[in-house]
């Protein structure tokens, strides 16, 4: 599938609040292999979250459109030597189809390119194991930290209890040689 990468901007935030509330938690998402709804009820985001995190200094929210509409997205932090990906999200109809590979390979060199980093994170619902198996495949390593899963009762409440976290990384020596799985 042939997309077009760039940065999100404010004219943005209402078609990513659709794309990342339908992947994560919406009827929508169950077409696809990476929903959350049988974890987890209500939004995944909103439209002051999204604008904090486009307005941040060392943020970005990557997209993947194609003729202009939106078909996935990431969010990248700087923090230190690391960049710290989340709200990864792609169209349920599209997904299994190589656009979340393209994605991640996107936003590891655009994190690379931004920053220079050592390294790349991210956290992962410890129950989701296709998705913990989707990012050992592409060279991401399972840390063994993990955290209690956010409460955040104003857009999410867990279906499930005792739902956790599970940080992985992924060092960015692996991408500058060459080691990106596809």
């Amino acid at each position: 599938m042939q997309a077009i990468f760039s940065p999100a901007s404010l004219s943005d935030i209402a078609a990513l609040i659709t794309l990342i509330n339908r992947a994560y938690r919406g009827p929508a998402g169950k077409q696809g292999w990476t929903t959350e709804a049988d974890l987890l009820s209500g939004r995944r985001t909103d439209s002051a979250n999204l604008l904090r995190l486009l307005t941040e200094p060392n943020s970005v929210i990557l997209t993947a459109k194609q003729q202009h509409n939106l078909l996935a997205c990431v969010h990248l932090q700087h923090s230190g030597q690391l960049a710290q990906f989340s709200m990864f999200a792609v169209e349920p109809a599209l997904q299994n189809q190589g656009l979340g590979k393209q994605l991640l390979a996107t936003a590891e060199t655009t994190a690379q390119q931004l920053w220079s980093v050592d390294s790349f994170i991210m956290w992962v619902i410890s129950r989701r194991s296709e998705l913990l198996a989707f990012y050992v495949r592409r060279g991401y390593c399972r840390t063994g930290v993990s955290q209690s899963f956010p409460a955040d009762s104003d857009l999410w409440q867990a279906k499930v209890a005792d739902l956790r976290l599970e940080l992985l990384e992924k060092t960015a020596i692996k991408l500058q040689n060459g080691l990106n799985p596809t």
